[in-house]
């Protein structure tokens, strides 16, 4: 009768004995993902008890203040410590200046969220692009967006936003000497604690698609690319980042975050500074839309993307899944 033998290899390493349970693989887990390395969008509109979804981004919505409020008192309470205010005013002209104004959405949702939860970590998107009514990032002349108008204008709503109680002002529209002028203009008025996250390598992509039907947006000629980074590049968002962090930046961004990996480790780990990514609208909606249709295990996948972002160097994540992974998270 015939007998049967087992192999056994002689081996001195066996990875697979750290992956047998799910208590030796958390054990051992390299990237942690905790709800507090997230922060929160959320796009403020004039009145009151509106809450609208916005088609592309199922889940997302523009909110009057009080809903304002009350989405960033619910997320807080799912351990998320930080919000993003983006502005939609009612009325939009050339130059973007109701992105200053003291009763403007985003200034008067600052105040509103402080009152509601002083702890609360209030961070505001500075641009002209919602406030502007041919929906660039500037002051244009011609069809040329002007750098040094632009960062004065950028100033003031920096300063409005710190005024009204702000924590952290984050110029977006990647202008010249624009986080040099916020600091100088906030030192000026006494808001030395307030901190600045610069976009600093954003680049002109075909994410942000959902996020300018959600803030209204969309440039009404040309596009971007005099003043977003060209996606072929590297280096070269290593010279705005080293910049950004001369001229006074606290935090410096890599925008969007899945494609840009790259950039977001080699960010990291030449500068070794507080580091952000931010998972654009393109992104959440692709990964949305595909699990709406069955085609992917949508918590799976969250949660698969949020910790190659975290494993690529980011100190924390701008996405509109925070309170999702938030929850998900807790239940682990």
């Amino acid at each position: 009768m015939a007998t049967t033998t087992t192999a056994r290899l002689s081996l001195t390493r066996r990875p697979r004995r750290l992956r047998r349970t799910e208590a030796i693989r958390s054990l051992v887990r390299e990237t942690r993902l905790t709800p507090d390395c997230f922060i929160y969008p959320l796009f403020v509109c004039e009145g009151e008890g509106v809450r609208r979804e916005i088609p592309s981004m199922p889940g997302i919505y523009q909110l009057s203040v009080d809903e304002a409020v009350r989405e960033a008192t619910a997320a807080k309470s799912e351990g998320v410590p930080a919000v993003m205010l983006f502005g939609i005013p009612d009325e939009k002209d050339a130059t973007g200046s109701a992105a200053a104004d003291p009763d403007g959405p985003v200034q008067t949702a600052i105040r509103a969220l402080k009152r509601a939860d002083s702890d609360l970590l209030v961070m505001t998107d500075v641009c002209l692009c919602e406030y502007t009514s041919h929906g660039h990032c500037g002051i244009v002349e011609g069809h040329e967006i002007v750098n040094d108008r632009t960062v004065m204008q950028l100033a003031q709503a920096a300063l409005s936003h710190a005024v009204a109680g702000a924590d952290v002002v984050a110029p977006s529209d990647m202008m010249d000497g624009r986080v040099a002028v916020i600091r100088r203009t906030l030192d000026e008025r006494g808001l030395d604690q307030t901190a600045i996250m610069s976009y600093a390598a954003k680049y002109c992509s075909g994410f942000y698609g959902p996020f300018r039907e959600a803030a209204g947006a969309t440039p009404q000629f040309g596009d971007r690319r005099s003043h977003q980074m060209d996606p072929a590049n590297v280096e070269e968002a290593l010279r705005e980042v080293e910049i950004d962090l001369a001229e006074g930046a606290d935090i410096v961004m890599v925008k969007p975050a899945l494609p840009y990996l790259d950039v977001l480790t080699k960010v990291k780990d030449r500068f070794g500074q507080p580091t952000a990514a931010y998972q654009v609208s393109g992104e959440y909606a692709m990964l949305k839309a595909a699990a709406q249709r069955g085609w992917l295990d949508e918590p799976r996948v969250m949660m698969e993307t949020l910790t190659g972002i975290r494993r690529a160097g980011a100190d924390m994540i701008i996405t509109y899944y925070a309170r999702e992974a938030a929850r998900l998270l807790a239940r682990a």
